[in-house]
C-alpha cells in the first residue's frame, strides 16, 4: 500500500500516470494490432470490426461500474486506514464481476447480430463484426476480473503489476494476430474470427497472472473466501457510485453508434475511415485519461483521511497537466493526421476520411482533458451523478442535432464531428460548474476542521 495523503500530490500524480500511460498505450496498441492485420481483409471487414468494436464500450461502461465503485471505495478506507472494510470491498467486487461477466457471455452471443444490422453499410460487414464478437466475447467477460484487480492495486496506490501484466497479454496478442488472422505458420488464417481469439487468449492469460500476484504478492487487499458472500450493503454502496460512471460509457457507446448510424448512407469506406480515425483517437487521448485515472485514488485517499486543500490541489494540477498534453497533441493531428493512419490502410478515401476526422476532434481536445480531470475528482469523492449529468447533457445535445442533420439533403458526415466540438466544450463548462458545486457541499465541513496530524508510518 501507498500512502498519498502525505508528499507532493503533483509527484503521486505523475508517479502512479507514468506507468499507467504506458499500460494504456500498450493497451491501444492491443488493438491497434487487431486493427493492422484486419485492415489487409480490406474495408468491409474494417467497417463491420470497428462498429463491433463498438460494443466494447458498453463492456467498458459495466467495467466503470466495478473499477470506479472499487477505486472510490478502497482508496477512502485507505485514508480512513482501514484495512478490514478495503478486503471486504475487494472481495465484495469480485462477486460482482463474476454476475458481469454471464451478462456479457448472453449480450454478446444473443444481441450482436441486431445491432451490427443497425448500423453499417452492408451484410458482408454485419456478418464480419458478427464473426469478431462471438469469438471476442470471452475476452470481453474477462475483463471485469482484470478491471477489478487492476482498481483494488490503483486505489492503494499501486499500479506496475498492472501495467506489466497489460505488457504481457499485448505481446501475446502480437504473436498471436499474425498466426491465427492471416495464417502465418499453420496456413490456416482464421480472417476476423483469429483476431477476437488471439484477444481473448491474451486476456485470459493476463487474468491469471494478475491473479497469482495476488495469491503470492499482494497482502494489503487479497482474496479471502469467507468474504464472498453477498453482501447487499456492500453492493450497494459499490453501484451508487458506479452506475454513474459506468453510464457514462453507455452514452460514449450511444453516441458512436449514431454516428456510424449517421454515416451509413456514404459507404464502407467512410465507416472504415471513421473507426480507424476513433480508435487511433483512442490512442491519443491515453496521457490526459491516465492523469485523471491517476488523480482519482489521491483524490479519495486524502478525501478519506480528511484533507481538503490537497483534494483541491490534486484537480488543479492535474487539469494543468492534462490540458498541456492535450494542446501539444493537438499540434500533431494539425500538422499532419495523415501519418497517424497511413498505417492501417493504404486506400486514399479510408486514409481521407480518418485524418479529416482527426484533425477535427483534435479542436476539442483540450476540453476533453478538463472532462476527465473533472471526473477523476467526482470519482474520488465518491459521487459520480454530476458526471453523468454532465454527460447526459452532451450526449442529448449532440444525438438530436445529428439524427436532424442527417435527414437533410445538405448533410455531409464531416458536420456531425463538427457539432462534436461544440457539445465537448458544452460537457467541460457543465462539468466544472458540478464540480465548484460538489467540492463546496463535500470539503465544506472538512474546511472548517482543523487539518489531520499524520504520524510517522515506519516501512
Amino acid at each position: 500500500m501507498k500512502d498519498l495523503t502525505r508528499g507532493s500530490v503533483a509527484g503521486h500524480i505523475l508517479s502512479m500516470a507514468a506507468p499507467l500511460v504506458a499500460g494504456m498505450i500498450f493497451q491501444t496498441l492491443y488493438y491497434f494490432v487487431d486493427l493492422y492485420f484486419v485492415a489487409q481483409l480490406g474495408d468491409v471487414a474494417i467497417a463491420g470490426v470497428s462498429a463491433a468494436g463498438n460494443t466494447t464500450f458498453i463492456v467498458f461502461a459495466l467495467t466503470q461500474v466495478l473499477g470506479v465503485g472499487t477505486v472510490a471505495l478502497i482508496s477512502q478506507a485507505v485514508g480512513r486506514k482501514d484495512q478490514p472494510e478495503a478486503n471486504l470491498i475487494f472481495n465484495q467486487s469480485l462477486l460482482l464481476a463474476g454476475l458481469f461477466l454471464a451478462i456479457t457471455l448472453v449480450g454478446c452471443y444473443s444481441l450482436s447480430e441486431h445491432y451490427l444490422r443497425s448500423v453499417t453499410a452492408n451484410t458482408e460487414s454485419v456478418q464480419a463484426g458478427t464473426t469478431y464478437l462471438y469469438w471476442f466475447a470471452p475476452g470481453l467477460a474477462l475483463q471485469f476480473a482484470l478491471v477489478v484487480m487492476g482498481s483494488a492495486l490503483r486505489a492503494t496506490g499501486i499500479v506496475q503489476p498492472t501495467m506489466i501484466v497489460q505488457v504481457v497479454t499485448l505481446l501475446l496478442n502480437a504473436l498471436l494476430a499474425p498466426v491465427l488472422i492471416a495464417g502465418w505458420g499453420t496456413h490456416r488464417p482464421l480472417g476476423v474470427a483469429g483476431a477476437g481469439l488471439a484477444s481473448s487468449i491474451a486476456i485470459a492469460v493476463g487474468v491469471i497472472l494478475l491473479g497469482l500476484y495476488f495469491v503470492r504478492i499482494e497482502k494489503y487487499v487479497a482474496f479471502h473466501a469467507e468474504q464472498w458472500r453477498p453482501r447487499l450493503t456492500t453492493w450497494k454502496q459499490m453501484l451508487l457510485v458506479g452506475l454513474p460512471a459506468g453510464g457514462e460509457f453507455a452514452l460514449i457507446f450511444l453516441n458512436t453508434a449514431v454516428t456510424y448510424w449517421a454515416i451509413r448512407s456514404f459507404g464502407s469506406a467512410t465507416q472504415a475511415g471513421y473507426g480507424i480515425g476513433s480508435r487511433v483517437l483512442q490512442g491519443i487521448l491515453v496521457p490526459a485519461l491516465a492523469i485523471g485515472i491517476a488523480s482519482a485514488p489521491v483524490v479519495g485517499q486524502n478525501f478519506g483521511a480528511g484533507q481538503p486543500a490537497r483534494v483541491r490541489a490534486t484537480f488543479q494540477q492535474a487539469t494543468v497537466m492534462s490540458s498541456a498534453l492535450m494542446l501539444a497533441l493537438t499540434g500533431i493531428c494539425q500538422w499532419s493526421p495523415e501519418l497517424l493512419v497511413h498505417v492501417f490502410s493504404r486506400e486514399a478515401e479510408v486514409v481521407r476520411v480518418a485524418a479529416l476526422f482527426l484533425r477535427i476532434a483534435s479542436l476539442s481536445f483540450v476540453t476533453q482533458g478538463v472532462i476527465f480531470g473533472c471526473s477523476s475528482v467526482f470519482q474520488g469523492l465518491g459521487n459520480t451523478l454530476p458526471s453523468i449529468a454532465s454527460s447526459a447533457a452532451r450526449t442529448t445535445l449532440y444525438v438530436l442535432p445529428t439524427i436532424w442533420m442527417s435527414t437533410q439533403p445538405f448533410f455531409r458526415f464531416e458536420y456531425v464531428w463538427y457539432w462534436s466540438i461544440v457539445t465537448s466544450c458544452f460537457g467541460a463548462i457543465a462539468s466544472l460548474l458540478l464540480l465548484k458545486r460538489e467540492l463546496r457541499i463535500r470539503l465544506g465541513s472538512l474546511d472548517a476542521a482543523p487539518e489531520p496530524q499524520v504520524l510517522p508510518v515506519s516501512a
